[in-house]
């Protein structure tokens, strides 16, 4: 029996505050060998947003209208917790609609589906979670680059999720940088382009919303391609017009 593909997502930026639930349980998260580099972030986090407000703010880039998400991170430990697919939220995430989902659909974005994180490094749909600020590209002090505390253990996991399967690659270039599946065997990955008047371009817009369709489709439909090719099949009897070139996937789209 062949492993199921799985699609790693990146997160959002905005994120639905749960208003009740318990509050956060590191060790009841999936992919338990994270939890070391997950309670590092999180201290990194949490003592500087308690410790100093006016220093978070300028290291998480949070404006001045919305110092209220530096008390936020202050507070992670305690704050109460939902599913993760019920706290990312934006664009890709409305387009996706795992909320809205057929409940076979749900059970494969439960096995399918990663989101890769700042704060917890790969979160399952099903991870109860907090709404925190945390960028891709922060620098924590005492830390440093977030990035680069999970360039060094997320491989394995990531490796092991994969298995014999196909890894399809939606992450953001900020994401990507947090590890990179130079060793995998099937690796798709896939850019949106909007084509206007014979020109194209990528547009951030575009590029979520189409993402986020696309995934939808994949897990409604419960296909399981092995390859790049036949992920191009795959997208192409959904709808999509593809243009592949080995390993990676152009979806060439007009309208949004």
């Amino acid at each position: 029996m062949f492993s199921p593909v799985l699609i790693l997502l990146p997160p959002s930026e905005g994120k639905a505050a749960p208003r009740r639930g318990n509050p956060l349980a590191l060790d009841s998260l999936t992919a338990p060998s994270l939890t070391p580099a997950r309670e590092r972030v999180l201290d990194a986090l949490v003592s500087l947003c308690a410790d100093d407000p006016v220093r978070a703010a300028a290291v998480l880039a949070v404006p001045k209208t919305q110092l209220d998400l530096v008390e936020l991170n202050a507070s992670l430990r305690s704050a109460p917790t939902a599913r993760a697919d019920a706290v990312y939220a934006g664009v890709l995430y409305d387009a996706l609609g795992l909320g809205t989902l057929s409940s076979a659909a749900r059970r494969r974005a439960t096995a399918r589906v990663r989101v890769t994180s700042s704060l917890f490094g790969l979160v399952a749909p099903t991870d109860r979670i907090p709404a925190y600020r945390l960028s891709g590209d922060a620098v924590l002090p005492g830390l440093g680059t977030v990035a680069g505390v999970w360039r060094d253990v997320l491989g394995p996991v990531i490796t092991g999720l994969v298995g014999d399967g196909l890894l399809v690659d939606l992450r953001s270039g900020t994401y990507a940088a947090f590890w990179r599946p130079a060793g995998l065997p099937r690796v798709a990955t896939v850019r949106v382009l909007h084509e206007v008047a014979g020109k194209r371009q990528v547009v951030s817009h575009f590029n979520k919303a189409t993402k986020g369709r696309i995934v939808r489709a994949l897990l409604e439909d419960g296909a399981n391609p092995r390859t790049p090719a036949r992920l191009s099949e795959c997208l192409r009897d959904l709808g999509w017009t593809v243009e592949p070139d080995g390993s990676k996937l152009d979806v060439v789209v007009t309208e949004l």
